[in-house]
C-alpha cells in the first residue's frame, strides 16, 4: 500500500473584515496597475505596501497588476518618479514630480520578495529581477561613504544634502530582500551586502547622520521595522520612545507634539513590536485599530492587512518584517575611518533612543 504523502496544512484565511479591506484597495487600482492615494496621486513607495496586501489577502491578479506598473513606468537609471498623476494631472499617468526618493526605489525588492514567499513563483521573482537591480544600483549611487543615502534626487537630478532615519531604515529592509533576489537568480552582489552592513551600523550608533525628524514617529521604531535593531537592542529602542507616541487604548500619534492617532503608523508599530517577539503587546496595540477615517488611503489599508497577516499568519509572507533575509550586526563598524567609530568597540549597538 502506497503511503499517503503528507500534506502541509493551509495558511489560515483573512477574516471577512480583512479580505472586504483587500478588496477595497483592488477597488481602488486604476486600468494601468496602479494603486493611488484618496486624490489620485501614486508614489512608488505606498503603491508597493498595496501590492504586498493584496497578495497576503489571495488576490495575485491584483498584485501583479501592480507589480507590472511598476516595470512599466520604472525610468532608464532604475528610478521611479516621485508622483505620478494626481491633482492638477492632465492625466492618471502623467508625471507630476519627476524627483526621485531612494526608499520608494529600493522597497520594490521587499514588494518582490515578499510575492516570491507569498506564492513560491520563482519565474515572477526572476522576470522582476533586472527591475530590482536597476532600483538598488540607483539607490547606492546615493550611498555615502559612511553608509546613510540621501533621500532623493530632485528633478535636475541633484542628490538630497540629507539622509532620513525612516528612509534609511526602509532601505536596508530593500537592501536585505534585494540580496535574497540576487542570490535566488544567480547572481550574487557582494558590493550590495557591504553596502548593507554600512547602512545597518549607521542606522545602529550614528543618529547625528540623519536629519532630525525626532518629533515622528516613523524616526521612533522605523530602525526596528526595517531590521537596524532587533532583540534587546530593539525592545529598548521601543521602551524609550513608548510614553512619546503611545495613546493607551487608541495607537500612535503621527507626531509626538500633535493628537493625531493614526491607523498606518499605530499598525506599523505592531509590526516593529512583532519582530521583537513583543507579540502581546503587538496584539495589544493592533486591537485599537477599530475604526477607519471616513476618507482613508489603500496604503492604510494595506498597512492593517499586512499588521494582521503578520499576527495570524494568513500568508506565507507573514514574516516579511520579522524575518529580514540576512543577518543584523551592527557593530563592529566596517569602515572605522568613514564613520568615526573606535575599530575596537564593543560589538553591542547603542540605542538610538539612548544616544
Amino acid at each position: 500500500m502506497r503511503p499517503a504523502k503528507s500534506v502541509p496544512p493551509p495558511w489560515p484565511k483573512p477574516s471577512a473584515e480583512i479580505l472586504q479591506t483587500a478588496r477595497s484597495i483592488a477597488a481602488a487600482q486604476l486600468p494601468s496597475g496602479a494603486i493611488a492615494w484618496p486624490d489620485g496621486h501614486v508614489d512608488p513607495w505606498d503603491h508597493v505596501e498595496c501590492a504586498m496586501a493584496l497578495a497576503a489577502c489571495g488576490l495575485p491578479g491584483p498584485a501583479r497588476r501592480a507589480y507590472q506598473w511598476l516595470r512599466d513606468t520604472q525610468r532608464p537609471d532604475g528610478s521611479w518618479p516621485r508622483t505620478t498623476g494626481g491633482p492638477g494631472a492632465a492625466s492618471a499617468d502623467e508625471v507630476t514630480d519627476h524627483g526621485a526618493e531612494s526608499h520608494h526605489a529600493a522597497y520594490l525588492a521587499v514588494g518582490v520578495w515578499h510575492q516570491f514567499l507569498v506564492t513560491g513563483d520563482r519565474g515572477f521573482a526572476i522576470r522582476m529581477w533586472p527591475a530590482v537591480r536597476a532600483a538598488i544600483g540607483w539607490v547606492l549611487e546615493l550611498q555615502t561613504p559612511r553608509g546613510e543615502v540621501a533621500w532623493e534626487r530632485d528633478a535636475a537630478g541633484r542628490a538630497g544634502e540629507f539622509a532620513l532615519l525612516s528612509g534609511c531604515s526602509s532601505i536596508l529592509q530593500g537592501l536585505r530582500c534585494a540580496l535574497a533576489l540576487a542570490d535566488l537568480a544567480d547572481e550574487p552582489q557582494p558590493d550590495w551586502e557591504l553596502s548593507a552592513d554600512l547602512l545597518g551600523h549607521v542606522l545602529a550608533r550614528h543618529r547625528e547622520a540623519f536629519a532630525d525628524k525626532s518629533r515622528f514617529s516613523m524616526d521612533w521604531y522605523y530602525p526596528v521595522l526595517g531590521g537596524a535593531l532587533r532583540d534587546r537592542d530593539g525592545a529598548e529602542l521601543l521602551a524609550a520612545g513608548w510614553d512619546t507616541f503611545v495613546v493607551p487604548g487608541l495607537g500612535v500619534r503621527c507626531v509626538s507634539d500633535q493628537p493625531w492617532v493614526t491607523v498606518a503608523e499605530t499598525c506599523e508599530l505592531v509590526l516593529s513590536l512583532d519582530a521583537c517577539d513583543q507579540r502581546d503587546r503587538a496584539a495589544e496595540v493592533f486591537n485599537t485599530v477599530r475604526r477607519f477615517p471616513a476618507e482613508r488611503s489603500a496604503w492604510t489599508s494595506a498597512a492593517v492587512i499586512l499588521a494582521a497577516d503578520a499576527l495570524t499568519g494568513i500568508s506565507a509572507g507573514a514574516g516579511i518584517f520579522r524575518d529580514i533575509p540576512g543577518h543584523i550586526n551592527p557593530g563592529p563598524p566596517v569602515d572605522p575611518e568613514s564613520c568615526g567609530c573606535d575599530p575596537d568597540s564593543a560589538t553591542t549597538a547603542i540605542p538610538l533612543g539612548q544616544r
